[in-house]
């Protein structure tokens, strides 16, 4: 791999956090100093950065986590301006300016706000500035938030054409076993495609402080993957691990990028909305999909969960759960769930003529 032009850096919580449960200001001194390097060699970075809520607990002086949304949100108000404030302070004494950007679904979920966002990261990025992106964890509620930062750094990363993501993470990599629970688990050096082993082993979140884990990490790597950008799981306080990860040198589990396949408005399908309902598609349907690269019709369509309008966002699973897409559907839950399993000509009979014959069009459809 050529080196990159765009960098897109995400670190979680567990690996900001100090002894203490706060931000752990010497490791964000050499985080800044390893972006710092990279800028002087030309290379730009979007960071992503967690932490909002454990230096709002330092700083509140509270003793342990909240539990209920107001005093997490309240603490996250906090954090938010002092963890962009160690940042400032920090990137300034390298001579560099930062720009806060904090995002929900509720916007990257509509289009013009999605496009506004790129634009603004892009601007930051034109003058010269370091963007730290977070999600905006004082508004977000369940409805409306990533959930990690994860996923937001691909959304992120596919937002502004990134040549690479680094997770930094609180593990090596990602491993053929849970090592937290398999003595002898392996570490994977390198992924060149997804297979259900490899979601198979990836396990949940793998601290109290963090709210992602594996799972996520592989979520970002599938998109990313279909999008031609490689992604970098790693230990995010191995020295001088950032700069590494960049000038090509092996750290921890690389997914190889590969030749994009998917257009912008595609990848924003897939990431920048959250998926309102589920939909279990039969072995012929995938294969249509997969395949054929032809739409979903209701007679593919087994079960379908959630709640959603038509246009909402949804995920695609075969009867195994295995995800096979992400699209936006054409009909509402309530509407498909009364035609699933129906060809074109009973769903125009039970809906209408008016309604579409399709639950999600090709167009509007990620394969994954």
């Amino acid at each position: 791999m050529s080196r990159p032009n765009r960098v897109v850096i995400k670190v979680g919580s567990s690996t900001l956090a100090g002894e203490s449960g706060g931000v752990d200001r010497a490791y964000v001194r050499d985080l800044v100093e390893q972006v710092a390097r990279l800028r002087e060699a030309g290379t730009q970075v979007v960071l992503v950065s967690s932490g909002a809520i454990a230096a709002g607990l330092e700083r509140l002086e509270l003793g342990e986590r909240p539990t209920d949304m107001p005093s997490l949100q309240a603490a996250a108000s906090v954090g938010q301006v002092a963890l962009v404030e160690t940042y400032a302070v920090l990137f300034g004494e390298k001579g560099l300016a930062v720009g806060q950007v904090l995002l929900t679904r509720h916007d990257t979920g509509h289009r013009e706000a999605y496009l506004h966002a790129r634009d603004t990261v892009e601007r930051l990025l034109a003058l010269g500035a370091v963007p730290i992106v977070n999600e905006n964890d004082t508004v977000a509620v369940d409805e409306i938030r990533f959930g990690d930062n994860d996923t937001l750094a691909a959304l992120v990363a596919t937002m502004v054409g990134a040549d690479l993501v680094v997770l930094l993470s609180d593990i090596e990599g990602m491993y053929d076993a849970d090592p937290r629970t398999a003595k002898g688990a392996t570490l994977l050096k390198c992924i060149d495609e997804l297979t259900a082993d490899h979601l198979a082993a990836a396990g949940g979140s793998g601290s109290d402080i963090g709210s992602g884990g594996m799972a996520t990490k592989l979520e970002a790597a599938r998109v990313l993957m279909r999008a031609g950008i490689p992604m970098v799981i790693c230990d995010g306080r191995r020295e001088n691990v950032v700069v590494d990860c960049v000038e090509g040198k092996t750290v921890g589990t690389a997914f190889a990028g590969g030749e994009s396949t998917l257009g912008a408005r595609t990848l924003w399908i897939a990431l920048g909305r959250k998926p309102a309902g589920e939909i279990v598609i039969d072995d012929g349907a995938r294969q249509a999909l997969v395949t054929g690269g032809k739409s979903l019709l209701p007679a593919g369509v087994v079960q379908v969960s959630g709640s959603f309008r038509a246009g909402d966002a949804v995920v695609l699973m075969d009867r195994s759960g295995a995800v096979v897409a992400r699209g936006l559907s054409e009909l509402s839950s309530a509407e498909l769930d009364r035609v699933k399993g129906m060809k074109s000509v009973q769903v125009a009979e039970v809906l209408g003529t008016t309604a579409s014959t399709e639950a999600v069009h090709r167009d509007k459809l990620v394969i994954l």
